[in-house]
């Protein structure tokens, strides 16, 4: 059994970001990840030429500034680096392979009894916590909607968490689901690799297209076209 202050779980940019508060102010922590690594999702599930959507001001962890060279819209490889340096700034030391089973509130004790396993060795943590930090992210688990006939598809079907380029999908017609910011990067990184590609997109949205149809990508007729 361990007593602690807090337990954080998750050391993505939102556990690391707590962990670092928590310290500037003293507070003791303990944080736990499943992966064997601080920011998975960054690392392993993200395509090559992901960036920052959002200005780099708008972006930084609390108590650490970006280095003053980098570009305005920090690419993937860049901001992993950034919280390799913030976590060693900060000392942050996760628990690695470490997954919660079960967190429980007493109501009584005014406290968290959270059970967590050790995926390593196979063993269970029984963990005691006066606060406990939600921070697994939204987008951990793939979500691949039920389709008729995809089961017997004999092309290859992946999830935008498996995509990293679109090099080996050069001159293969590739069909996208979606036009969230995942989509339509890889939509547009699969036209610039050329790729014939098209997007099924849910509900009519407004873009601006000129740069889709130079590379030739397919648009569903609801789409606005801008000359702009």
């Amino acid at each position: 059994m361990e007593n602690v202050i807090v337990l954080i779980v998750g050391a993505g940019p939102a556990g690391l970001a707590t962990a670092a508060c928590l310290t500037h102010l003293s507070i003791p922590y303990v944080i736990v990840e499943r992966e064997d690594c601080s920011a998975s999702l960054w690392r392993n599930r993200a395509y090559d030429r992901l960036k920052l959507h959002l200005a780099k001001e708008f972006c930084e962890l609390p108590h650490m500034s970006y280095p003053a060279d980098v570009p305005t819209y920090i690419p993937k490889a860049m901001f992993v680096k950034y919280l390799d340096d913030y976590t060693a700034h900060f000392n942050i030391q996760p628990k690695y392979l470490t997954c919660v089973e079960s967190s429980t509130y007493d109501n009584d004790k005014k406290c968290w009894s959270i059970v967590a396993r050790d995926m390593a060795e196979g063993t269970k943590i029984n963990f005691i916590a006066k606060f406990l930090v939600v921070a697994s992210g939204e987008n951990s688990a793939e979500n691949i909607p039920v389709i008729p006939g995809l089961d017997s598809f004999l092309g290859e079907a992946i999830h935008s968490s498996r995509y990293k380029s679109g090099k080996s999908f050069s001159g293969k017609s590739v069909l996208v689901i979606g036009s969230g910011n995942s989509g339509m990067e890889i939509s547009y990184d699969l036209a610039t690799h050329g790729a014939n590609t098209s997007i099924v997109i849910r509900s009519p949205i407004h873009v601006m297209t000129k740069e889709l149809i130079r590379l030739g990508m397919t648009l569903p007729p609801f789409f606005t076209q801008y000359s702009g």
